[in-house]
């Protein structure tokens, strides 16, 4: 339930930030043509891991996260030394979620049964779109038949825990190629896999492709089409089973909804660890070292890996509450959690704004929690970034 209580189980997440090429769209902390570094980043972070062991006291991991950049660039058994590490170092739970995001083109099945031994028990796959046109004006380098024999490679290593990454909404892209796009991955392997990322995409200031829509090389969705290829998601999601039980994300059964992810939006503690992780617990936030090299360098000196921390006030803390659990549909955020964690009611702090959304038909609002209605789902960003 959001918001989770403060003495609650913890995620870990683990940034490894190296790529073998920068997709346009991307900005994230990801760098290419530093993969000389690795191993000396995998010990830097094997060391960071260690250090959090006093931090993390009394508390329980549920779950850990490989992202990045590209985490299916390290091998197995520095994943295995990762792994060790965060279990020699925290309390991890008895059947943790533990997933890592991997590209299509830098895997096969060898590989994936390595990393099960190794200790991953769910695979996150950046497919983006099977479109040949969307991959190339994603500039991704991979193509769909490479990205349906990596999940296939994944289901023959024994994963039963696969998620999909796609994006919509890509410069040219039509209603058509996107329903093609989700009829296609839902039936990979017979059933599909069991869970779905579908991310509308921002262009970011600062990156290749912001500078080609500038430049008028690229011509981005108005806003109106993007809504007709979410709706379009949310009905065809339906239709093949999956439970919509987050803005972005559809599970199938709902029991394989992202464990690591609902740390976030219910607000919860996670160690952001690696170069350019942010990381929040206990009212602290933190953002590490961006660049690599930085970031090794300080942790082979003893000093703090953070570049930047912020201290959460409470005021802050119920904004951001509202503002991540309104994106599970579902759950949203309940008046018993909000007073556990706050120690303030939900109408007390937040009343006026609630009943103001519940009028324009935004919110709904029962006797214990507070969620979004399929309107308020269109216009979710906007609705919860007015509690901050």
């Amino acid at each position: 339930m959001a918001p989770t209580a403060s003495d609650s189980t913890i995620g870990v997440y683990l940034h490894v930030p190296f790529c073998a090429h920068i997709c346009p769209y991307c900005d994230f902390n990801t760098f290419a043509g530093q993969d000389a570094l690795i191993p000396r980043y995998v010990d830097a972070l094997r060391r960071e891991i260690v250090g959090q062991t006093d931090i993390a006291e009394n508390r329980t991991v549920s779950s850990i996260f490989f992202g990045g950049g590209t985490p299916s660039l390290l091998t197995a058994d520095q994943i295995r030394l990762l792994l060790n590490a965060c279990k020699d170092s925290f309390d991890v739970a008895a059947d943790p979620e533990i997933t890592l995001e991997a590209n299509p083109n830098s895997v096969d099945q060898t590989y994936f049964e390595e990393l099960r031994q190794a200790g991953i028990n769910r695979l996150s796959l950046g497919v983006q779109t099977t479109s040949r046109k969307g991959l190339r004006v994603l500039g991704r380098q991979h193509e769909a038949a490479e990205a349906e024999a990596a999940f296939l490679a994944a289901r023959r290593a024994g994963f039963d825990n696969l998620s999909l990454d796609l994006i919509f909404g890509w410069p040219g892209q039509l209603v058509e190629s996107w329903r093609q796009d989700l009829e296609a991955v839902v039936t990979w392997g017979g059933d599909g896999p069991e869970h779905l990322s579908l991310y509308s995409l921002i262009v970011e200031p600062g990156t290749p492709m912001a500078d080609a829509v500038a430049r008028g090389i690229l011509t981005v969705l108005d806003e109106d089409s993007t809504a007709d290829l979410y709706e379009e998601a949310i009905r065809m999601m339906e239709l093949a089973g999956y439970s919509h039980y987050e803005v972005a994300n559809w599970a199938k059964p709902e029991t394989r909804m992202s464990r690591h992810n609902a740390v976030y939006w219910r607000n919860g503690d996670y160690l952001g660890l690696g170069a350019g992780a942010h990381g929040t617990f206990a009212g602290r936030r933190t953002m590490n070292h961006l660049l690599p090299l930085t970031y090794i360098k300080a942790i082979e000196a003893g000093d703090d890996s953070a570049s930047n921390v912020e201290h959460i006030d409470n005021r802050t803390a119920m904004g951001e509450t509202m503002m991540l659990g309104l994106r599970l549909l579902q759950e949203g955020v309940t008046d018993a959690e909000f007073k556990r964690r706050h120690g303030i009611s939900l109408d007390e702090q937040f009343g006026a704004t609630i009943t103001e959304f519940v009028n324009f038909g935004l919110l709904h609002r029962t006797t214990d929690r507070v969620t979004l209605t399929a309107r308020g789902l269109m216009l979710a960003n906007d609705v919860c970034s007015r509690f901050l």
